[in-house]
């Protein structure tokens, strides 16, 4: 069914389908804002499954297109550390050189609920992705729904964006969103 779907460049409706579970984040039992929430997708199993099997196929397509050499978060074999031995060759380099660097570094609040699904997409145009695979991504996040499910209330909406707790696409939906910002090339003029 899973290689039909791909084939086929289809998302099956009813699994599109997610509850959402709110779960008091530890240490915020007291607080009274909304944040103190995390939300749990629960899904179809035949989604979670669909999920893999695209995601490993993405996976396969990025790193077979070069992800950027400036990505290293999500990613196998590099990570924090391998990011901060990078800045601190970079930083000897400059003060050897007795050149001025900056740096900054920037925390998005919220970054895997504000994806921008259309810009994902775009992203995977640009290395030639597959024609199934970026058709079966393009049904995988239209007319997605999710209900919010709290004691004896449910409420539910459509899903334009985001990727949620409980999926095994949002880190590398990240990766492949952020790839052209880190492959931006800034240039320091000089006065």
């Amino acid at each position: 069914m899973c290689n039909a779907c791909l084939k086929e460049g289809c998302f099956p409706t009813k699994w599109k389908n997610s509850v959402i579970i709110p779960i008091i984040k530890p240490g915020k039992e007291d607080c009274n804002d909304v944040s103190k929430y995390r939300p749990i997708r629960l899904l179809n199993i035949g989604d979670k499954l669909l999920e893999r099997l695209i995601i490993d196929r993405l996976l396969f397509h990025i790193y077979s297109n070069n992800l950027s050499d400036n990505q290293y978060g999500f990613t196998p074999q590099k990570g924090t550390v391998v990011a901060a031995m990078k800045v601190k060759y970079f930083v000897e380099e400059s003060l050897r050189l007795k050149q001025c660097e900056v740096l900054v570094s920037l925390d998005v609040k919220g970054a895997f609920d504000a994806a921008w699904w259309p810009s994902i997409l775009k992203q995977l145009r640009k290395p030639k992705c597959p024609k199934n695979l970026h058709n079966l991504l393009a049904s995988y996040i239209s007319n997605r729904k999710a209900t919010l499910s709290i004691i004896n209330y449910k409420t539910g909406k459509e899903v334009q964006k985001g990727c949620f707790q409980g999926s095994c696409c949002g880190l590398d939906f990240w990766n492949v969103m952020c790839k052209s910002l880190l492959n931006l090339k800034f240039i320091a003029q000089q006065k």
